[in-house]
């Protein structure tokens, strides 16, 4: 992908455009409906849809984004399943100049692997809908390998997501473990001893503080399984490791990061 292509389609790319093509890029991969909750709330209900497809085909056009072959929802989800990613010119478009990191073409993954990815994608829709409606600030997110954190005795540690959210007057940081119910609890119990681990040796997350790690499953069994795992855990896991579904995990944060914004007002 040639950068006089790459400026040349920069320069006919509208504010929608652009904050879609950065959307992608955050995220890896994002569904057209995901897009449409992100992108097209200014518009009237009836014309989000139509808009969405006409500008997202457009952006495949200018090779800015890709659909990979897997739909989520199968046919009958319609192009509000299809699933993007940066094609070519969209990873030369957002590129950092140094990187030197060649462009290509995505490959489609797996359903497991793109539905985890996927997961998280979500709960970065829902928090920038609770932003839009006033109830907090997302002042970060990070999808991974962004969100993965070096440490100096205990290597990299590999969150599945990052974000800093705000208040009135607080400001809360979490790491997101994704968990889809694939792995066996003691793979995840793993996992968060290290945490436990990086806590206990100082380690500072992106923001300087050690942020609490939320782990968002699939449903209320698998939230009920790692609830007693976490409670069988050493401290300090009872302050730091905290489990909900996915779909109570956006609820939850903002429920925190409000409780903190009480109590500091009496």
């Amino acid at each position: 992908m040639r950068a006089e292509y790459v400026a040349l389609v920069a320069e006919g790319l509208s504010e929608r455009d652009r904050a879609i093509v950065e959307a992608v890029k955050r995220l890896r991969v994002v569904t057209g409906a995901q897009l449409e909750r992100l992108h097209f709330t200014d518009l009237a209900e009836s014309s989000r849809p139509v808009m969405r497809r006409r500008v997202l085909a457009r952006l495949v056009r200018l090779r800015l984004l890709v659909t990979l072959k897997r739909r989520i929802g199968g046919v009958r989800a319609g192009s509000a399943g299809l699933v993007y990613a940066l094609d070519t010119a969209g990873q030369r478009l957002t590129a950092n100049p140094t990187s030197g990191k060649p462009a290509r073409r995505p490959w489609t993954p797996s359903a497991r692997f793109l539905g985890h990815r996927l997961a998280a994608s979500e709960l970065y829709v829902q928090l920038r809908e609770a932003e839009r409606s006033r109830r907090v600030e997302v002042l970060r997110f990070l999808a991974e390998p962004d969100s993965w954190q070096q440490t100096a005795t205990l290597g990299l540690l590999k969150p599945d997501a990052y974000t800093l959210v705000a208040s009135v007057t607080v400001e809360d940081a979490w790491w997101i473990e994704v968990d889809q119910g694939t792995e066996s609890l003691t793979t995840l119990a793993g996992k968060l001893r290290v945490y436990l681990d990086a806590a206990q040796a100082g380690h500072l997350g992106p923001d300087g503080v050690f942020p609490r790690v939320l782990v968002a499953v699939v449903d209320e069994a698998r939230r009920d399984a790692v609830d007693d795992l976490i409670a069988r855990m050493p401290a300090p896991a009872d302050t730091l490791l905290h489990v909900e579904t996915q779909d109570d995990a956006v609820p939850f944060m903002l429920a925190v990061l409000h409780e903190q914004d009480e109590a500091d007002g009496q």
